[in-house]
């Protein structure tokens, strides 16, 4: 039977499958399982039919344990119910798998398989979550490639229902999930061939209805439980003969071989590797390589893994076999081995196969890349004399010795297979364009084609690597490319960075985006580039694609141009072919934003075509000298210089791989210092701030809304402007005669969003910032780190008080160069609370966008002050920020608590005077709930008990050693302030049971919720705080509820303090709020509007904080502040909206695209939304006279 062939990635093939089967969907974001749940919704949205006629009934829950107990709900009232997690959101859903599976329900949990936050959060692939779920009784599956996922989902779906045991089938996280294939599709037609529709109507039969009622989910005593529980024996002994049935069928129906156990070598094996996932694609293709070689090697991949089937094990193994290696992709710490392993180990017991040497392996932890070099070290140690029992690979273990040396980085690929790979920067467009390019040649042309993708942890603006193949056979090449036809690097700033040029094979083509000439590109290459590329006769050519793109009106989308001229230089298919292809591509996505749009594109391909230059590369260079002198970083404290030389310089060169196991031994709690982002300097911008001193009001707005915190304001005295870099700008300090006002700029840690000048009101029109090209304003980076080093003055902090926007800028933000996205509306926010309370503070970082940009390996923006204080933050789950915050808490106050009970003693105890022992326990006991007060006693205290030590000495009297006990909890002294910060999807959503909670406790706890109502870390999905209309991933037909009101919720506790706010709307109100937060002696809520990338703003992230106040001019968003410490408790700090709500929301692509999908829903949600928003200004205004002074 012929299929038809699409280029899709694999969680796009199981949704594809799983829509078939599946009458509704209950849904949960989480990477990287969340694009199946987005398809779904998409397709339903849009009326498209399952097998049994319907669209899928969708329905988003609050997390994943939510979704579980929706799914289970849904089941047991007759409808066939799917979901899509991955990671802790499966360990969320384990309490309703194991009663879905008691209760002999048929269902399919795909999961896109992934590693569990440990010492450390990995958002990548492994199966740590899926051997968590081994003792549920859940059926597993596992297929390894994009086509498998497409080929086996079907069959988790028809065995299902055949034989009443839920499946969990699962493939690699991005390796599979995220791989773009060209594969082949189901036809639903066929799919409903397969289906057994006799047992549908059976299972809607049995479904728990009125008509005709049973009870289920009894409780059992012990007289019954154990037997009853056995009874399920029979439904699990018959699920491998059923999968193998549907196996069959899938088999004749498509010409494929799928087995249980599928086995790959010749039958005269003498070693053989058993393995699941998307690794046997790799040991596949080193299997060919060796076997031509004359080895005797094979593979067995696992497919069905529980129930485990040794009959269908043993029938598959070579009867030759001397050695066996079992490759587990997860870490089991304190067993004797990993799931897999066990499972053979026990599976060859009393078979003939028991004497046969069983060794383990582990690889691949969060996605790390496993080749086939690293597979024929595993062969290897089959072989040594004395061979490892267990290992690893893929890593250097020089701690335990474990890792087995891989001898040569082989080059298995196929002939004829073309491999490529490009460098971009997140939100270039790189990634989009290289998967329009695999769409191209995979639907237009016989070829086969695979792309992925990999990420740093930044968020836009990040390093991507796009690793492509294409071919006339099907490719499994499931690692990197390492030896690649085509190399492209789209950002000039990473010629220093990054080795670009070593993965090009000798011939090969390296083209590069920037605008040098070859006097420039002498100059500015390194030595070991330049040298690598004339010694191997690399074919070197350049393009100015970003200059182009401005030129043609693209701004800074350089990506359609860069596409295009890979097209002609990598010659895939013919370049004539490819124009026509990508010009067809640009159309069907431009169209409806109008012809003009469209002729812009379209013109960028033909510039690209046209606009690549050959260069010439000078002879000399394969004679050239490296470099003499490494470069040194830039600013930073000398303290963590040893984590900056060991592991952020070379993670961030994209040398982590390579990094050995002692260089986290002494860390391997996952500690990481602060402060570490100070070294980065990635000088990422296109364009960064020129400050214009003559333009200047000395306003420090600039600083305030910066993102990253590379605009900072500076005074100096006359002896330290005297002592000034030459050619720093300055001017007269408004207020301090004598004082010299300079605005510094880190040119090398901006990402050029703009915020600073769109914020700056300048002088008589003109602008004290102007954006400029990077090149121009390297020479402001030593001016920056001139201000940073100044000391702090008091005479500036008495004239320009922290209680004001211009004062609280000349305090140090202690987030700073962090990795979000260019024009964050996020960062702001948190930074200015970390300028207020940063060394005294607590953080509790839910998971999500604020724990990516706050704390991603290697760099840490949060950082210390000059005394080495800071916030201590910390990361514990998505769900339980808030318990966990709250824990801090607790755990501080018990602390503390007993401080208190020795100063008591000391207060009445008869101490020497001389000793202020007495006095400043008592003045500690007095202020320890007030921040200043208590840092002023504690400076009394710690020296009084350093006097109390030194002349009690060694007496061992009670005091003695209360003395010493209060000497060692002398940093719990000055009062802590403590936050939890954390999304709308935490708040509102998965953790708003926990938040309610702590909330309720009545405690000196503070919460900022950063508002962008969406889900935006794992894509844009819809929450709570999602408004009507909005449109989201899992809400493709706009939102049809309105927006939770979680203030009013806060609120209506009475004791709460509760304040909305949005920086760029009131810049007063903002300040206000946090302080008062932070002040009040109770739980405090502050709600943050944060423009996000996500929401498609037109004119870019630059212009985020004038979003913000369009939001508020519009009615869109209210600021408010409510402190029940307060006779007049309630204080409607918006006015009444001037601007047109409609205009503003159709000023953002995720409401104005809802008019060209489904333009009369548009209409329809909009004026539902415009009078929510009324209603809601009405409602607050009421509060006002209800909560007036008293």
């Amino acid at each position: 039977m012929a299929r038809n062939f699409k280029t899709m990635d694999g969680n796009n093939a199981a949704a594809h499958v799983s829509y078939a089967f599946t009458d509704v969907a209950a849904i949960y974001p989480i990477t990287p399982s969340s694009v199946m749940a987005e398809e779904t919704d998409k397709w339903a949205a849009n009326g498209q039919e399952n097998l049994f006629g319907r669209p899928v009934k969708v329905a988003e829950m609050q997390s994943e344990a939510g979704a579980a107990g929706a799914v289970h709900g849904s089941l047991a009232a007759g409808a066939l119910t799917t979901t899509y997690t991955a990671s802790q959101g499966l360990l969320l859903m384990i309490p309703n798998m194991y009663k879905i599976a008691g209760e002999l329900l048929p269902n399919v949990i795909h999961v896109s398989a992934r590693a569990l936050a440990s010492h450390a959060l990995s958002i990548f692939g492994d199966h740590s979550d899926v051997y968590a779920c081994r003792q549920t009784g859940y059926a597993m599956l596992c297929s390894s490639s994009v086509q498998e996922v497409m080929d086996l989902g079907a069959v988790a779906h028809l065995s299902t229902l055949k034989g009443r045991v839920p499946f969990l089938h699962f493939f690699d996280g991005f390796r599979t999930s995220h791989e773009v294939q060209k594969i082949q599709v189901w036809d639903y037609k066929d799919l409903g061939e397969m289906l057994d529709w006799d047992m549908v109507d059976r299972f809607r039969a049995n479904a728990l209805n009125p008509e005709h009622p049973v009870q289920r989910g009894t409780a059992q005593n012990p007289d019954i439980f154990f037997q009853a529980r056995e009874a399920c024996n029979t439904y699990y002994n018959a699920i491998p003969d059923i999968v193998e049935a549907y196996m069959d069928k899938v088999n004749e129906k498509i010409g494929s071989n799928y087995k249980l156990f599928n086995y790959y070598g010749p039958h005269d094996a003498k070693r053989v590797i058993i393995a699941m996932g998307s690794v046997c694609e790799t040991i596949e293709e080193t299997v060919d390589h060796l076997n031509a070689a004359g080895e005797k090697v094979g593979l067995i991949k696992v497919r069905l893994y529980r129930p485990f089937s040794v009959k269908h094990l043993l029938a598959v193994m070579p009867k030759t076999v001397e050695s066996i290696s079992v490759l587990d992709r997860t870490k089991e710490p304190g067993s004797i081995g990993e799931p897999l392993y066990l499972d053979i180990c026990a599976a060859l017991k009393d078979s003939k196969f028991e004497n046969v040497p069983v060794y383990t392996g582990r690889y691949g932890l969060g996605s790390k890349d496993t080749t086939p070099g690293q597979i024929v070290a595993v062969y290897s140690n089959m072989e040594a004399a004395r061979p490892k029992k267990q290992f690893t690979i893929g890593i250097e273990d020089d701690v335990t010795r474990l890792s087995l040396k891989v001898k040569e980085n082989l080059d298995t690929t196929p002939r004829g297979i073309r491999s490529c790979k490009f460098w971009g920067l997140g939100s270039d467009g790189t990634v989009g364009a290289n998967k329009n390019s695999i769409k191209i040649i995979g639907d237009h042309t016989d070829m086969y084609a695979q792309g992925y993708f990999s990420y740093d942890s930044k968020k836009s603006g990040g390093v991507t690597i796009s690793h492509l193949r294409f071919g006339k056979k099907p490719i499994k090449s499931t690692y990197f490319v390492s030896k690649a036809d085509f190399v492209a690097c789209h950002n000039p700033s990473y010629v220093d960075k990054y080795d670009l040029v070593s993965d090009v094979k000798p011939g090969g083509i390296f083209l590069l985006n920037c605008s040098w000439n070859a006097d420039e590109l002498d100059a500015r290459l390194p030595a070991a580039m330049k040298r690598t590329i004339a010694k191997n006769n690399i074919n070197f050519y350049t393009i100015d694609a970003t200059h182009l793109a401005k030129g043609l009106g693209l701004g800074n989308r350089t990506n359609t141009i860069l596409q295009a001229a890979f097209f002609k230089l990598a010659k895939v298919i013919p370049v004539d072919d490819a124009v026509t292809f990508m010009k067809e591509a640009a159309t069907k996505t431009y169209s409806k934003k109008g012809e003009a749009i469209v002729k812009m594109n379209h013109n960028a391909i033909e510039t690209g075509i046209k606009e690549v230059k050959k260069v010439s590369v000078p002879k000399e260079w394969t004679q050239i000298k490296d470099d003499a002198v490494a470069k040194q970083a830039i600013g930073g404290r000398p303290e963590i210089r040893d984590y900056i030389d060991n592991v952020l310089t070379p993670i961030n060169a994209q040398q982590g791989d390579k990094l050995p196991v002692s260089t986290f031994v002494k860390d391997a709690d996952g500690t990481v210092p602060l402060g570490s982002s100070a070294y980065e300097k990635r000088g990422i911008a296109v364009d960064v701030p020129e400050w214009v001193p003559a333009n200047c009001i000395q306003c420090n707005f600039c600083s305030y809304v910066c993102p990253h915190a590379v605009i900072r304001p500076v005074i100096m005295n006359a002896e330290e402007a005297e002592n000034a870099p030459e050619g720093m700008k300055s001017k007269p300090a408004t207020g301090l005669p004598g004082y010299q006002f300079a605005m510094t700029v880190s040119t090398l840690d901006c990402t050029g969003c703009g915020s600073c000048a769109s914020v700056c009101p300048g002088m008589k029109g003109n602008k004290a910032l102007v954006m400029k090209p990077i090149d121009t304003q390297l020479e402001e980076q030593k001016n920056f780190l001139f201000g940073y080093d100044l000391p702090s003055k008091t005479e500036v902090h008495e004239k320009f008080k922290t209680t004001t926007v211009k004062g609280s800028q000349f305090l140090q933000p202690m987030l700073e160069f962090s990795g979000a996205c260019a024009g964050c509306g996020e960062t702001p926010y948190a930074k200015l609370v970390t300028q207020l309370f940063g060394e005294r503070m607590y953080i509790a970082n839910a998971t999500g966008c604020s724990s990516i940009w706050g704390g991603s390996s290697p760099s840490t923006p949060y950082t210390v002050n000059k005394n080495g204080h800071g916030p201590a933050w910390a990361n514990s789950l998505f769900e339980d920020n808030a318990e966990y915050g709250y824990g801090m808490f607790l755990g501080v106050t018990a602390r503390r608590d007993r401080l208190t009970d020795i100063m008591k003693k000391f207060t009445e105890a008869d101490l020497p005077s001389e000793w202020g022992l007495k006095e400043a326990a008592k003045a500690w006991l007095d202020g320890k709930d007030d921040a200043a007060a208590s840092k002023a006693a504690a400076a009394l205290v710690v020296p009084a008990l350093e006097k109390a030590i030194l002349e009690c000495g060694n007496c061992n009297c009670e005091l003695d050693a209360l003395y010493r006990e209060a000497i060692k909890a002398s940093d719990l002294l000055v009062k802590k302030s403590f936050w939890m910060f954390g999304g709308d999807g935490w708040a509102y959503d998965i953790g708003f049971g926990g938040l309610d909670h702590v909330l309720a406790s009545g405690e000196d706890v503070n919460v900022m919720v950063f508002d962008t109502e969406v889900y935006s870390n794992t894509g844009g999905q819809a929450s709570k705080a999602t408004p009507t209309g909005s449109v989201a991933q899992f809400a493709a037909a706009g939102k049809a509820v309105k927006k939770k009101d979680l203030g009013a919720i806060a609120m209506s506790y009475g004791y709460v303090y509760v304040a909305q706010i949005a920086m760029g709307a009131d810049m007063n109100q903002t300040l206000k709020a946090i302080r008062e937060a932070e002040a009040y002696p109770g739980p405090s809520l502050i709600i943050a509007y944060a423009p996000c990338i996500n929401h498609g703003i037109k004119g870019g992230m630059g212009i985020s904080q004038l979003e913000e106040k369009k939001a508020v001019e519009a009615g869109y968003w209210h600021l408010y502040r409510f402190d029940p410490s307060k006779e007049e408790s309630f204080l409607l700090d918006s006015k009444e909206p001037t601007a047109s709500y409609r205009d503003f929301i159709m000023g953002e692509v995720r409401y104005n695209s809802l008019t060209r999908s489904f333009p009369e829903r548009a209409e329809q949600l909009f004026a539902q939304a415009e009078k929510s928003a009324a209603e809601r200004y009405d409602h607050l205004l009421r509060l006002g006279d209800l909560y007036g002074k008293k």
